[in-house]
């Protein structure tokens, strides 16, 4: 019996049955190069017998969702702004599962002036466009009366945020983890907040699926969703054995990650607080007109299978 199968057996949950396609296959898993996006690398100590996992690192959350729609990944974990513009464009792509809550900060130079949200007016300030960073930074200007005229945007990657303050080249940046960690672990930069204070909560990123997958392989769903479940719930009660990982997968130094790890919510459950915040996500993004129309939230969520998983839990 493998460890993965005495690890569900263990914990009273029940290994869903795989079709004779699925077993001795390879589920390909797309997931982002964060910590927030870790609980994938942690996939193939609970996957059943018969199935290997492949993940597939992404830059963008933008390209791990479009990953998802042209079926070169069976799954993927993005933000939920990648997913919102996806659905809203009509996109073949259902959300099933949460992935991570918080995982975001905003940060500015140690030995600068940035000490509050409203001391960015006339700064340069990394955003990635897109992204559910970007959703959040907009509001929580709107909430101190700014908006985005007010500063000078930089369009960087999540990845070159923090280099990109070290060398000056932007003033502060609206980040996701470890690049915070990294910044303040370094002596270069500070936290200025974790943008948790709008309606959206701490909304970050969820888990995706194509349409197709979703109608005809319910047995693979159910069984990723397990899996995942498992890694999540794995990764957040060992907080050790998540920076270990992420040491390994993403290359960043300890001091970094044991700063970042506690910015960071692993989950799987599609709770109501979660789809209310993900249908405001959706408004804000609307008068913003990132989007031009909502999403068919009838075939963007399903909650099937994260409601099956709570019933036993």
């Amino acid at each position: 019996m493998t460890i993965a199968r005495r690890t569900l057996l263990a914990s009273g949950l029940a290994l869903p049955a795989l079709s004779a396609r699925a077993q001795g296959t390879t589920i390909k898993m797309g997931s982002l190069k964060l910590i927030h996006s870790i609980a994938p690398h942690f996939y193939e100590k609970f996957a059943p017998a018969g199935v290997r996992m492949e993940i597939i690192p992404f830059e963008s959350p933008a390209e791990c969702k479009n990953a998802v729609v042209t079926k070169s990944v069976d799954f993927g974990a993005f933000g939920i702004a990648a997913g919102i513009l996806g659905a809203a464009a009509r996109e073949p792509l259902t959300i099933i599962a949460s992935c991570c809550d918080k995982g975001m900060a905003v940060v500015a130079r140690k030995d600068g002036p940035i000490n509050a949200l409203a001391d960015l007016r006339g700064k340069r300030v990394a955003i990635w466009p897109g992204s559910t960073q970007e959703v959040f930074i907009l509001e929580r200007m709107k909430m101190e009366g700014m908006s985005i005229r007010d500063i000078t945007s930089v369009r960087v990657s999540f990845s070159e945020m923090h280099l990109a303050l070290a060398r000056g080249d932007v003033d502060a940046y609206v980040g996701a983890e470890p690049a915070p960690g990294v910044s303040v672990a370094s002596g270069i930069g500070k936290i200025v907040e974790y943008p948790y204070s709008t309606p959206m909560g701490a909304l970050n990123m969820v888990f995706g699926a194509h349409h197709e997958t979703v109608a005809t392989r319910p047995d693979l769903c159910r069984t990723i969703l397990n899996i995942h479940r498992q890694a999540s719930e794995f990764a957040m009660a060992n907080r050790e054995a998540m920076i270990d990982m992420a040491i390994a997968k993403l290359g960043q130094q300890r001091a970094a990650l044991e700063i970042s790890a506690p910015n960071v919510d692993l989950n799987w459950k599609m709770t109501p607080t979660m789809l209310r915040q993900a249908h405001t996500y959706a408004d804000h993004m609307l008068a913003l007109r990132q989007i031009r129309q909502l999403p068919d939230f009838a075939t963007f969520f399903d909650t099937k299978f994260s409601d099956e998983m709570a019933k036993n839990a």
